[in-house]
């Protein structure tokens, strides 16, 4: 049985709906303290997202495949994480608007205390033009939502107006590169296909 180092719902979802056995468990990350010390060392954005999903996993100790993930969204080589409050997220969603930023979404198994598979998706968001105002409703009305989305959006939901286009893996946008964790357990016999 995979074990799922998150207590995420939308990748609990994902995986459900995969058909993909699972249990979840939280990891104790302080995960401020670490992107901060990554920063501080000058890693990039990718670095810090595949740091931070294998940390997960190797903060769970059990038998089996340990799935650590993680997301973390390139501004023009900033790193912009989750909104602290409603107006921190209407800051970051204003300075999205109109422009292309990069969501890495990165994901790392371990096994025996060794990381044994990873995989980082870069997608390419082109948000669209948005008002102050529909900015500001959108935050009022998806604040619950979007506090732990790294940029103050939810595609899946009412998100998906503020985006003009998005090139590559809708999966990976959603928290989970799905695609490429469903190849690994099938080459390794963990799942039928």
């Amino acid at each position: 049985m995979l074990i799922l180092a998150s207590t995420s719902r939308t990748r609990q979802n994902l995986l459900r709906n995969a058909a993909i056995p699972f249990e979840s468990r939280p990891p104790r990350v302080d995960e401020v303290a670490v992107k901060d010390a990554l920063l501080a060392d000058g890693q990039p954005p990718r670095n810090i997202a595949d740091a931070l999903a294998e940390m997960k996993a190797l903060r769970i100790r059990a038998p089996g495949f340990i799935l650590g993930c993680d997301q973390v969204l390139d501004h023009d080589g900033a790193l912009m994480s989750k909104p602290a409050s409603p107006q921190e997220a209407k800051a970051q969603l204003t300075m999205l608007s109109g422009k292309t930023h990069n969501l890495l979404s990165a994901a790392v198994i371990v096994e025996d205390g060794e990381p044994i598979w990873r995989h980082v998706a870069t997608v390419r968001m082109t948000m669209r033009k948005v008002t102050p105002g529909y900015v500001t409703g959108y935050v009022e009305r998806n604040w619950d939502t979007i506090r732990n989305s790294a940029g103050s959006y939810a595609l899946e939901g009412e998100g998906a107006r503020l985006f003009h286009r998005v090139d590559g893996d809708y999966f990976a946008v959603l928290g989970l590169p799905l695609l490429p964790l469903l190849d690994f357990l099938i080459t390794r016999g963990k799942l039928d296909a």
